[in-house]
């Protein structure tokens, strides 16, 4: 609303209603301001800590997702009704890789509009929309001729094809499918048996499990192989998230353990490949990492689970603290308290976070020297900062709990200051355990302890291979096909998915 504030109208009545209608606009822009600024504390809560301290990233997606649509019913609404007013950004080319389909859209004749003379082509103008062809079911008719020697009568035949499922119906491309969809965008088996009603085909939810642990067993020796390679590196994530489990005996679920593993070397230009393993367990005694790391010898880093700590007994393994969960503690004092020892230590841990971020990306040596000259300075502030506040507020607070937990795992949040290999935080494993907790929701739970172990299969190579940049069913796809046909069980290195490489199909063969 704009005023000309030189010529208001001179009527009391009419002064009233304009009033009005300011204040109308004032409170509908004070509610979209307070909307937005709630938006903005969001992301601001989820700028650090864990997920404790953040929302469901879900929920938050939603709430973006609105704002976003009503952004586009807006701009639709203004490139309607004035195209040289339009607010749409100009959109970049789609992908080379993408299948095109010409549309030619050409004048009736070569007469021109104006004058009726011949006219001459002078250029032309190209724009691209996006389409969606919707996915589709065939049926694959195998037909093997019988021949038979008129002499002495023997039968020939070419042998059946092998497949991945001993006397199924599907193919890899659609157990590829079948796998990404439940565990890699999150559809339970009985929601995908429902989608494939939609297409006139009945596949019972049973039928589809069935083709879930028969393709996990031809997937179990990428699973293992994966394991000896992460296991014989030098530097680990180590955690763990919940799975319910069904427990038919007692009719109702028990807390079973998806222990995960994860390497990333980006951050420090290594030459390793980021890789995930998932290994199910059925609780979450110490003595499954024990079994699982009993060859690794390296670092881990890890948060405060106190299991962990026998990981040292051996002498092979050096334990990373968490400055992440470490700060998790003072941030939850400082939400629920105000306290100003605990805001001043979560300024303290963001200015060494600041000056982590700019050492990523440099070598282990650089980002030494980088947090000897830079970090080491701050972080021994910090722990006489620490220190001297402990003596000086009650013992028995949740903030004096807070300090002697940082101060009590103080080697172990420090050996990045040693080692330019070392991460601050767990953060590489906290994002590969978030699709498992997407799917722990939307499946409700684990079968069994051997659906909690196929789980554990999946999601270690499709997560694997969504760090690589590698999409998940197209190489699912392929590793099915070429392991029905022989491929050779000493060769299994080529599959992973940082060695993978799509077959191309040869130009002279009939397709």
């Amino acid at each position: 609303m704009r005023l000309d504030l030189d010529n208001l109208p001179s009527d009391v009545g009419l002064l009233h209603q304009l009033v009005r209608d300011m204040a109308g606009v004032v409170s509908s822009r004070n509610d979209e301001i307070e909307r937005l600024q709630a938006i903005i504390k969001k992301l601001q809560r989820m700028q650090f800590g864990r997920r404790s301290e953040r929302l469901d990233p879900d929920q938050f997606a939603l709430g973006l997702e609105d704002l976003d649509t009503d952004i586009g019913t807006a701009e639709e609404k203004i490139a309607q009704t004035d195209p040289v007013r339009s607010l749409r950004p100009h959109r970049t080319s789609l992908p080379d890789h993408l299948p095109r389909e010409e549309v030619l859209l050409d004048i009736d004749d070569s007469g021109c509009a104006g004058c009726g003379g011949v006219v001459h082509k002078i250029g032309e103008s190209q724009s691209e929309m996006l389409d969606w062809v919707p996915a589709t079911l065939k049926v694959i008719r195998i037909t093997r001729p019988k021949y038979a020697c008129r002499a002495c009568g023997t039968v020939t035949q070419v042998a059946a094809p092998e497949r991945v499922i001993a006397g199924g119906l599907a193919t890899p491309a659609l157990l590829a499918q079948v796998l990404v969809a439940k565990y890699c965008d999150h559809l339970p088996l009985y929601r995908q048996s429902q989608m494939f009603a939609r297409h006139g085909v009945d596949l019972a939810r049973s039928t589809l499990a069935g083709w879930v642990g028969g393709a996990c067993w031809w997937l179990e020796a990428l699973h293992e192989r994966l394991g000896k390679e992460l296991f014989a590196s030098r530097y680990l994530f180590a955690d763990d998230t919940p799975v319910p489990v069904l427990d038919p005996g007692r009719g109702k679920t028990k807390t079973g353990r998806l222990w995960v593993y994860a390497r990333d070397e980006r951050p420090w230009g290594g030459p390793a490949p980021p890789a995930a393993l998932f290994m199910f367990e059925p609780d979450r005694r110490a003595e499954r990492p024990l079994a699982h790391l009993k060859d690794f010898k390296g670092v881990v880093h890890v948060d405060g689970y106190a299991g962990f700590e026998r990981l040292t007994a051996g002498g092979n393994i050096v334990l990373a603290a968490c400055w992440a969960h470490m700060r998790r503690k003072f941030h939850d004092v400082e939400q629920a308290t105000g306290s100003p020892v605990a805001a001043e230590t979560l300024r303290r841990i963001a200015d060494i976070y600041a000056v982590e971020a700019k050492a990523r990306g440099q070598s282990p040596e650089q980002r030494l020297q980088w947090r000897r000259t830079v970090s080491a300075p701050a972080v021994k502030a910090l722990k006489v900062w620490l220190e001297s506040q402990l003596v000086q507020i009650p013992q028995n607070s949740s903030l004096a709990d807070a300090i002697r937990y940082a101060l009590g795992r103080w080697k172990g949040l420090t050996r990045f200051l040693d080692d330019g290999h070392i991460e601050l935080d767990t953060n590489t494993v906290e994002r590969a355990i978030r699709p498992v907790a997407l799917g722990r929701k939307n499946h409700l739970f684990a079968g069994s302890d051997g659906g909690g172990h196929r789980w554990a299969v999946i999601a270690s190579l499709i997560e694997t291979a969504k760090l690589n940049n590698v999409e998940p069913y197209s190489w699912l796809r392929d590793v099915l096909e070429r392991m029905v046909s022989g491929h050779p069980a000493n060769r299994l290195d080529e599959l992973m998915p940082w060695n993978w490489t799509q077959h191309q199909p040869n130009p002279t063969q009939v397709q």
